[in-house]
């Protein structure tokens, strides 16, 4: 179970990556190949009620690989985290198959949950550097979370999202309408009414020019 698991990992780590040139290399130096092996005995350890011992070894792996991630987190087979340094992922999160997790990406909680504090991330999803997904809800399958994101609710199946807080901009590879229009900016809305103004008043000097114009004739 255990080898099959980090083929599927291997695997993953060679497809989604362009600079992997054999899976012996990915074996040898990927540190989130290696953060995902030492994982998953954490995790043994956790179910077997061992739960000091999944800490200390989930502390190596952090120390070791830069990666942090909590022994009871459950994440499946054929997952590719790249480069890896500062990812973070909690112990309520699940992670999906096929689902590929940048640099600096934090799967966390606000703090205010109990239970089930931290994400569901579906099969194939794409989590850009630095995006942060915190709460307890369900990221869809083949969603893609962009660079910086700050993700505070449910993602849809086949989203893009992006901003801070993330907003949905594709759908199905289809844009789609901001449904959180901007506010309004009074300073804006005042220099558009001084503008209209200044127009009205440069009619009635027109106006008043032509009607000069006429009298002296």
């Amino acid at each position: 179970m255990f080898f099959a698991r980090l083929r599927k990992d291997i695997a993953a780590a060679k497809r989604n990556d362009p600079a992997a040139r054999s899976k012996f290399e990915i074996w040898l130096t990927y540190s989130g190949v290696h953060a995902l092996s030492m994982h998953r005995w954490a995790n043994r350890l956790h179910r077997m009620h061992l739960k000091l011992l999944a800490r200390i070894l989930s502390q190596w792996a952090k120390f070791r690989t830069g990666i942090e991630i909590h022994p009871a987190a459950k994440i499946a087979a054929g997952v590719f985290i790249d480069h890896g340094a500062g990812v973070v992922i909690g112990e309520t999160a699940e992670v999906g198959e096929g689902t590929v997790i940048y640099q600096g990406v934090t799967l966390g909680g606000t703090g205010k949950e109990k239970g089930k504090r931290h994400p569901t991330i579906g099969k194939n999803v794409t989590i850009s550097s630095g995006a942060k997904v915190l709460g307890g809800f369900k990221v869809g399958d083949g969603a893609k979370i962009g660079a910086g994101a700050v993700v505070l609710k449910e993602v849809p199946p086949y989203a893009t999202v992006v901003g801070v807080p993330a907003r949905v901009v594709r759908l199905g590879g289809e844009k789609v309408q901001d449904l959180m229009p901007e506010k309004e900016d009074p300073i804006l809305k005042e220099v558009c009414a001084l503008r209209e103004r200044v127009f009205a008043l440069e009619e009635q000097l027109r106006a008043r020019e032509k009607e000069e114009k006429h009298e002296d004739l």
